[in-house]
């Protein structure tokens, strides 16, 4: 299946239950949260995930929905703020910015531990 027939699907199976036709913006937000802690349960745990990342790209599409957008306007919209960033993911995972003011004094110290 395509990501727009899966947007498709999805926004049909949410609107059949109510869920983006009486839903709220912040329960969907809320919802997401629980369903993200649930992925973070599986990963510390070793377990499979991919049912939790789908469960996020449900949220997500809702959420999107409710905002008056798609998922897939969403993904775009953010894809095209970062295409161009460079930066440095450090040691330690955390993604530093080019911009920082800090940039380079990260990366130094990052790269002497």
């Amino acid at each position: 299946m395509t990501l727009e027939q899966l947007h498709y699907l999805t926004a049909k199976w949410s609107q059949d239950r109510g869920i983006t036709t009486n839903g709220k913006s912040s329960t969907q937000a809320l919802k997401l949260v629980s369903e993200v802690g649930e992925l973070a349960d599986n990963i510390i745990k070793g377990n499979c995930t991919k049912d939790d990342i789908g469960d996020c790209l449900v949220v997500l599409t809702n959420l999107s929905i409710l905002e008056g957008h798609s998922l897939i306007e969403c993904w775009e919209h953010a894809y095209n703020d970062i295409k161009n960033r460079k930066g440095y993911l450090t040691k330690s995972g955390n993604f530093v910015k080019d911009t920082d003011p800090n940039y380079k004094e990260i990366i130094k110290n990052d790269q002497n531990k």
